[in-house]
């Protein structure tokens, strides 16, 4: 049998847990949420293709397609941590993010914003609608952060929110790539990633006060670690069914 080195194996590299014998104080929590940024999917192979050019129009439009699945989730996850929080304060807070997502009417909102990112690579806006290209595993990986966020405490699902607090640089790697490698973009159609660039770090800092308010003790804490490590490996799920579906010779 052939040994498999492990510089050959495509598992993100594990977030490094802290051995928590008593509480950390707030600064020291943060700082251990922000290290989990290693595990960040933006590291998985198929974003070093994205943004060193090397997608295929193919590659892109699945891409495009199956993360609808993933944006629509966003706001019934969101919905799910409101239904399960008492405070009133924290709900009103969270709302926006509903509303950043499904906007005001039809026509607005995030979600329409990546429709029309779909259009502009060259899926069809009833392809995109309809969600026919979207993988198994990609539904999934979304669905199984919904039932998360419906199921865990508030706080948990708080906590899972977290990975909005490495997205900006995502973000900004997108915007910088997307004109420079597929001009044939409009750069109209980038409006989700320029959005992105002011709501996470907004949400991101609400979300981390949360956390750093709530979890004071070692359980809350350990269980806020477990939350934010779930929402990376399903990330990393997402983003790993995609880049081998999509793979080319």
């Amino acid at each position: 049998m052939t040994r498999l080195h492990a510089s050959t194996l495509s598992a993100p590299p594990p977030p490094g847990f802290p051995t928590l014998t008593q509480p950390l104080a707030p600064d020291d929590l943060a700082a251990a949420l922000r290290t989990f940024s290693r595990s960040y999917y933006a590291i998985h192979p198929f974003h070093s293709l994205m943004h060193d050019g090397r997608l295929t129009r193919r590659q892109l439009e699945g891409w495009v397609a199956n993360r609808l699945a993933y944006q629509r989730a966003i706001p019934r996850k969101d919905a799910a941590i409101i239904s399960n929080c008492p405070d009133a304060d924290v709900r009103r807070v969270w709302l926006q993010r509903i509303i950043d997502h499904d906007g005001t009417e039809p026509g607005t909102g995030g979600i329409e914003m990546w429709i029309r990112l779909g259009e502009a690579i060259g899926v069809p806006r009833d392809e995109m609608e309809d969600e026919r290209h979207v993988l198994p595993g990609v539904r999934f990986a979304a669905e199984a952060y919904v039932t998360f966020c419906k199921t865990k405490p508030w706080i948990d699902a708080v906590a899972s929110s977290l990975t909005e607090l490495f997205a900006p640089d995502l973000m900004r790697q997108r915007i910088a790539a997307f004109p420079r490698h597929y001009p044939w973009i409009r750069p109209e159609a980038l409006d989700y990633f320029n959005s992105r660039l002011v709501q996470a770090p907004r949400d991101s800092q609400q979300g981390l006060g949360l956390v750093l308010t709530h979890c004071t003790t070692v359980e809350l804490q350990r269980r806020a670690f477990e939350a934010l490590a779930f929402k990376l490996e399903m990330l990393w799920v997402m983003i790993d069914t995609i880049h081998h579906a999509y793979r080319e010779p």
